[in-house]
């Protein structure tokens, strides 16, 4: 049973900053892509941010250069460093994982999500 909880959401100002943390728990081999996508009311959620194991990152063009992401694979854990924020940035945060559980001939490679954190940007 795997699973992935996130943390650090909240209610911030405009220009405000916000520091996401997604651990993962459970029988994990190994942790090939984690990454965080929004949802906004109304909106397909949509990609943040993308990591891989060997630490290529991925960022919305609508992100980059104010947002972060970083994984520390000893914790396999997942953060999301959002600064400068705007009220076009809320939405529910979600983070996923891309696992691999079990050995041998029962190896299995999983999409695996978290309940998501309201991220709220408001003066």
């Amino acid at each position: 049973q795997v699973q992935l909880v996130e943390s650090g959401g909240g209610l911030v100002q405009p220009g405000g900053s916000l520091r996401l943390s997604c651990t993962t728990s459970g029988s994990i081999s190994s942790i090939n892509y984690m990454g965080w996508y929004r949802q906004a009311p109304g909106k397909q959620r949509e990609l943040v941010a993308a990591i891989t194991s060997g630490g290529t990152t991925t960022y919305a063009d609508s992100v980059k250069g104010r947002f972060t992401i970083s994984r520390d694979n000893g914790k396999n854990t997942v953060y999301l460093q959002m600064n400068s924020l705007k009220p076009e940035d809320t939405a529910v945060y979600y983070c996923n994982a891309r696992i691999i559980t079990g050995q041998g001939l029962g190896r299995r490679l999983g999409d695996y999500w978290g309940q998501g954190t309201q991220v709220t940007v408001s003066s």
